[in-house]
């Protein structure tokens, strides 16, 4: 089901939005070469936690950490390790936290020191692709419109889509309706309302599409080994243009 935030839940969405927006900032200094990715998850968990709400994802049907932390190959839901980050190392960090029982959801994707041509690459138009679907979150347009924008520019661009992975609504449970794919066709789909709330989020790779679950039961990785990169925003439908909740903290 579909649901419709008052104005009250909407101020609450934009405060998770908000420390959602900040943890990714506070660990931004720290994506070096040396640190470990569960360090990060510790920092994250800690940050979270003192701004007055709780991470989403630890605990979310058994994930067992505050942060995916997927690395190179691993497209999404990375579990955060031992693992010390390297020089030239893709990073995607997806933090999700819940304040006073409402969620925010963002990833983005860092590189560690100086990125390939290729990394930049795909980590510029996965972001644009990003974008390119935001354009489309406005009420009256259909889930459709926002897929088919990212479809075409993610194809323009000649990079795979994982399409067994969508976006989602967002609000007092992280996953809610309605699915937002990255692939489809205009017109189709749920009809945008003023007060839905939505994550987009595209999953592209700079190889095939072909994805497969690794023996943790979480990770998704790719089957060519081609490097993945994920970047998400929370985002309101208003009366007018998008308002993106896990941007910059007008929100406060």
């Amino acid at each position: 089901m579909i649901t419709i935030k008052s104005s009250r839940e909407i101020e609450l969405m934009k405060k998770a939005g908000s420390i959602v927006y900040q943890t990714h900032q506070y660990l931004k200094p720290y994506i070096k070469s040396g640190i470990k990715t569960i360090t990060l998850d510790s920092m994250a968990e800690k940050f979270i936690r003192s701004k007055g709400a709780i991470p989403s994802c630890k605990g979310y049907e058994g994930f067992p950490y505050t942060l995916c932390i997927s690395v190179n190959d691993e497209v999404v839901h990375g579990f955060p390790s031992n693992y010390k980050l390297k020089d030239g190392d893709v990073v995607s960090i997806d933090v999700c936290a819940r304040y006073k029982g409402y969620h925010g959801d963002s990833a983005w994707t860092y590189v560690v020191g100086e990125p390939s041509p290729n990394d930049e690459y795909l980590m510029k138009h996965t972001k644009e692709a990003l974008y390119q679907g935001i354009k489309f979150a406005k009420p009256g347009n259909r889930v459709g419109d926002i897929s088919n924008a990212i479809e075409i520019y993610a194809k323009k661009h000649n990079l795979g889509i994982v399409r067994e992975l969508v976006g989602h609504g967002v609000g007092t449970n992280l996953h809610e309706d309605p699915n937002v794919p990255n692939y489809g066709e205009k017109n189709k789909g749920p009809l945008l309302k003023p007060g839905m709330v939505i994550a987009i989020e595209p999953m592209l790779t700079f190889g095939n599409e072909s994805i497969y679950l690794d023996d943790n039961d979480w990770t998704i990785k790719t089957e060519d080994k081609s490097r993945a990169a994920h970047y998400e925003h929370t985002v309101l439908i208003t009366n007018d243009e998008p308002e993106i909740l896990t941007g910059e903290c007008k929100n406060g």
